[in-house]
């Protein structure tokens, strides 16, 4: 079985963040009921004022004002289709996995359209609330201990914070240069492995210097 992150490994950004911006261009009213508030969240969470699964909570919230979700994540899929990777797609087997920190409502369209199978962050549109964890870093290596999966014979991911997923798998590939680039998993050296740690318990990404 293989895995994969989704946003920046085979799809090219960041589906949630694209499919918000998507939805405050088609209803416009969000750019003043919801983009002020995101903003000062994103400013409390960086600022320590705001634990990071708060500020993301939040953030989705924006699912709960969309009234016509079902036609905007058609439609947005629809347009952004195109940005799953090319060597992803010339790879893809109907056993693979995607898992994602994105709401399952956003990857599981676009995973039902690619045939395989998906873990996402479980979002409550109806009442805006986290159904479980935010499925990062740490939390992706304990759902797949947990739910008793297969070996995992091949990892890709475009981030570091996903290392406790990359060592439970035979082989781990580091996606960079936006989805575009495939390469073996880093040997990290302490420093690094410390730097991971932080960021895994801050909850924010780690990518490579060099990546662009």
């Amino acid at each position: 079985m293989n895995v994969y992150d989704f946003d920046g490994t085979i799809f090219s950004g960041d589906c949630s963040i694209g499919f918000c911006i998507w939805c405050m261009n088609r209803h416009p009213k969000l750019w003043f009921t919801f983009f002020p508030k995101a903003v000062v969240n994103l400013i409390l969470e960086k600022t320590g004022k705001m634990p990071v699964y708060l500020m993301q909570r939040k953030f989705f919230g924006f699912l709960t004002m969309i009234d016509d979700f079902d036609e905007q994540i058609e439609r947005y899929w629809d347009k952004n289709e195109k940005k799953i990777a090319k060597w992803y797609l010339a790879q893809k087997k109907s056993d693979d996995l995607i898992i994602s920190a994105s709401p399952t409502c956003i990857i599981r369209p676009i995973a039902e359209r690619l045939g395989v199978n998906y873990i996402a962050t479980e979002y409550d549109r109806e009442f805006g609330v986290l159904l479980n964890n935010i499925m990062y870093a740490r939390e992706k290596a304990r759902y797949i201990y947990d739910h008793g999966f297969p070996v995992i014979d091949n990892f890709y991911s475009d981030s570091l914070a996903d290392t406790p997923l990359a060592l439970c798998a035979e082989k781990a590939h580091l996606v960079t240069k936006k989805a575009t680039v495939v390469t073996d998993w880093p040997d990290l050296d302490k420093e690094t492995m410390a730097k991971v740690k932080k960021k895994i318990d801050t909850g924010w990404d780690i990518h490579l210097k060099d990546e662009e």
